[in-house]
């Protein structure tokens, strides 16, 4: 009876151990990276932050100037320069997420809509919520912050984006600029 001839397997070169081994300067990458990773997690310890979720975490909702004011006041109102953020919004009025778009100096910020309502178009939420505050403590909107409003306002109908409100945070107080009137052009 003949033989079946055995199926030949092709045998693979071997890769050398170190063909995988990072550049000098890749090492001193990975190095630099494991020690901030290291640094973050005893700053997490220290500071007792959990790195774990803890679970499906309701999304803040907002119904009032004052919610805004409770969710952000107590960090905007001590920024020694003006911030302008943006609250992300879904139809119910929760809030999805924030985003610093501005940072300007003690008394001003260059604002441009495009910039204001980028996120909002990037993440497709149906309305938003502007604060900045003013380090002068003082939050009583200036007529810049008035014309910003109603142009931002203006431009986010054109995206079909609905501004709910413009809150302005001075120290311990703040002011709606849509329960003021002022956000109509």
């Amino acid at each position: 009876m003949p033989r079946k001839k055995a199926k030949q397997t092709e045998t693979l070169p071997l890769i050398p151990d170190d063909a995988f081994a990072p550049s000098p300067e890749g090492q001193a990458l990975i190095d630099a990276l494991r020690s901030n990773l290291n640094l973050l997690g005893e700053l997490a310890m220290r500071y007792e932050v959990s790195t774990k979720p803890e679970g499906p975490e309701e999304p803040p909702s907002i119904g009032s100037p004052r919610d805004v004011y409770d969710l952000l006041g107590p960090e905007m109102s001590k920024l020694a320069q003006e911030q302008l953020r943006v609250l992300l919004m879904d139809t119910q009025n929760n809030v999805l997420g924030q985003r610093v778009v501005y940072q300007g100096n003690v008394n001003s910020s260059v604002i441009r809509a495009a910039e204001v309502l980028r996120h909002a178009v990037l993440e497709a939420v149906p309305s938003i919520i502007i604060i900045h505050n003013h380090p002068s403590r003082n939050p009583d909107p200036s007529p810049e912050d008035v014309l910003i409003t109603r142009r931002l306002k203006k431009a986010a109908e054109l995206l079909d984006i609905e501004l709910l409100d413009h809150v302005v945070i001075g120290g311990k107080r703040f002011v709606s600029l849509k329960e003021r009137g002022l956000m109509a052009a």
